[in-house]
């Protein structure tokens, strides 16, 4: 690598301890300099040498970083992206990105005039469901879409104790929350919608805000893409379904990485990443004869450390960034109408 860029992580929960610090830590590009820890310091025991700061403003202050990893509470994302940026540091930001496009419209355009990149952690694309669906499609087997589902079920009755997600404020509940990864899965693979249709709904007991929600994209060639998702699934259904002139494949959400990472495996496992067997994407298509021909399709390997390549690549040889910022304000456009 030419050089390794200096990080530093803003929370070290779940988030901060799965989804970043083994890869900053694993990539040979990155190097894991700070964390802000305000309250238990408990990076250096995985990371020792680690500089835990009790303050955002430490974080700032320290020159020796050059990327800011946003994970905090999605109301902070526009201030801490905003000041972050004005203290000459680059940004990665969970999603969602900001409450509205406008915000997101601006923080971009701070970006530009301060010579700096903002760029937008959409793990799931690196997904083996996401990759593997993106393979069938672009083979053709499928003919020409027509009707694509996707779910993101879950069954969680209580009101939970992130009040970030369950409190009526910017950017909370389950639209803003699962809303933005099955949004981006859609836009990547099918581009910005000619229209859409959005329903909310609150079912749990007490709930404060959305639990549901089901979002109807209409593209040109009457394609029309599902994207569902609700905290009340006691049953998840097929997380992808998708149907064409010449065929139908159906996968379940089976994407190994998450637990893998929070049962303990490290990234360097020669297994991470791997779906088990079972788990393959089933493809039905039909003969000349109309007899129809079932397939079981081997799941692509699951490899989030492919989304801290792709920004080390943007940072240190301007290669552009695959999570654009037109496909960002398009799925904005969609979560705060």
């Amino acid at each position: 690598m030419e050089k390794a860029i200096v990080t530093g992580l803003l929370a070290y929960g779940m988030s901060g301890k799965v989804f970043h610090a083994p890869f900053i830590d694993g990539h040979p590009g990155f190097k894991f300099h700070a964390i802000l820890e305000r309250n238990q310091k408990k990076a250096v025991q995985d990371y020792p040498g680690v500089k835990s700061y009790d303050t955002f403003e430490d974080i700032l202050a320290d020159q020796e970083i050059e990327l800011v990893i946003v994970n905090t509470p999605n109301f902070t994302h526009v201030d801490y992206t905003r000041r972050s940026l004005q203290a000459g540091k680059h940004v990665l930001v969970e999603k969602p990105f900001t409450p509205t496009s406008a915000e997101a419209r601006e923080l971009f355009e701070l970006a530009r005039s301060l010579g700096k990149k903002i760029f937008i952690y959409h793990n799931r694309r690196w997904d083996s469901d996401c990759t593997s669906i993106q393979k069938v499609v672009e083979s053709g087997q499928l003919g020409k879409i027509s009707e694509v589902h996707y779910r993101y079920d879950r069954y969680r009755r209580a009101i939970g104790a992130k009040t970030f997600k369950e409190e009526p404020q910017e950017a909370s509940g389950l639209m803003y929350d699962l809303g933005p990864h099955l949004l981006d899965q859609a836009i990547s693979l099918f581009g910005k919608p000619r229209s859409f249709y959005k329903v909310l709904g609150k079912h749990r007991e007490h709930t404060k805000v959305d639990d549901y929600f089901m979002i109807h994209l209409a593209y040109p060639n009457d394609l029309n893409v599902f994207l569902t998702s609700s905290l009340l699934v006691a049953d998840p259904q097929k997380a992808f379904v998708l149907h064409g002139s010449k065929g139908s494949f159906i996968k379940g959400r089976s994407d190994v990485q998450e637990e893998q990472l929070l049962n303990g495996m490290k990234i360097n496992n020669p297994v991470f990443g791997i779906e088990a067997q079972e788990s393959k994407g089933r493809l039905t298509t039909m003969d000349e004869q109309s007899n129809p021909q079932v397939n079981y399709v081997d799941s692509e390997d699951g490899n989030y450390m492919g989304l801290f390549e792709a920004i080390y690549q943007s940072i240190v040889n301007d290669v552009p960034y695959p999570v654009t910022e037109d496909q960002i304000i398009a799925q904005l456009e969609i979560l705060e109408s």
